[in-house]
């Protein structure tokens, strides 16, 4: 599920800013994107995140902005050194006339800063970044739950719609049996014209494969899914990983509905028409089920 969530607290040492923003995702894929003096504690905020985040591409950005004494800004002239003589050397490549600008320069991440970006986090830094990171992991939740209950009532009635096809070709089916095996002995005896089979073996011939033309016993089985489905979703919770297995046993329940109604006759297209109906809600549900949990 799509969200966003931004946190800001303010500590002795500075100010965190802290931001998540989340979108469909088959699985928990992590991007983070901290200033270096963050990344040795990047894993405890991996872990906070985890803790209330099981699917979904997250895009974690971080940013400590510390505070400094009265006084002029700590320069990193190394990082000022690298930054002018980058500069001058583009310049000169592509023959350009321009200066170098002090103002672009100072908001170079890093440019006005203590040391070489190593100092040590203190025990309340690192517990502040944590609580933020959870404190945004519920916010974050608060939008993705409202979007996830819209959308479990969106599948529900999916789910509604696909029992309501199986309903009717589960009465088209009741007409077109006795239909398909009269047509489909007639056709045997024509064939057989001639051929001394005996009548009563002829007809047992014919209720076999009708038999196996039936298409009784995927249906029950797609309505028994549908309505495992819907139970799902009305319980909550994880669900995500399970619908996925679920829709692939709806999907080969539809497509062998399909491969059975070639012999129906006006019958037989109206159930096809059904079933592809029914695939096309699947799909549907396999599309939209990315965005849940």
């Amino acid at each position: 599920m799509t969200g966003f969530a931004r946190v800001r607290k303010e500590i002795a040492e500075g100010e965190i800013v802290l931001s998540l923003k989340t979108v469909n995702h088959r699985g928990l894929d992590m991007h983070f994107h901290l200033p270096p003096e963050l990344d040795a504690i990047e894993n405890d905020i991996r872990t906070a995140i985890k803790s209330g985040v099981a699917r979904g591409h997250v895009q974690i950005h971080i940013a400590f902005n510390r505070t400094v004494a009265a006084g002029p800004a700590p320069l990193n002239r190394a990082l000022l050194a690298a930054y002018m003589s980058s500069f001058r050397e583009a310049a000169e490549l592509y023959g350009l006339p321009n200066q170098p600008d002090l103002n672009a320069a100072f908001r170079v991440p890093g440019m006005l800063s203590t040391g070489d970006g190593n100092q040590e986090l203190s025990e309340e830094v690192v517990e502040a970044i944590s609580a933020a990171a959870r404190e945004a992991v519920g916010a974050l939740n608060v939008v993705r739950e409202r979007e996830g209950a819209a959308t479990v009532g969106e599948l529900r009635q999916r789910c509604a719609a696909i029992c309501g096809l199986v309903t009717r070709m589960e009465e088209i089916r009741t007409g077109a049996v006795a239909a398909f095996q009269k047509r489909l002995k007639e056709k045997l005896a024509d064939l057989l014209h001639g051929a001394g089979i005996d009548p009563q073996r002829l007809a047992q011939e014919a209720a076999v494969l009708t038999d196996r033309s039936d298409i009784a016993e995927e249906l029950m089985r797609l309505r028994t899914h549908s309505g495992q489905l819907d139970a799902m979703l009305a319980a909550g919770g994880e669900v995500g990983k399970r619908l996925d297995f679920l829709l692939q046993e709806m999907n080969r329940e539809t497509n062998t509905v399909l491969s059975k109604t070639g012999g129906l006759g006006d019958l037989g297209l109206t159930i096809t028409d059904l079933a592809l109906s029914a695939k096309s809600e699947i799909d549907k549900i396999r599309e939209q089920s990315l965005n849940l949990e």
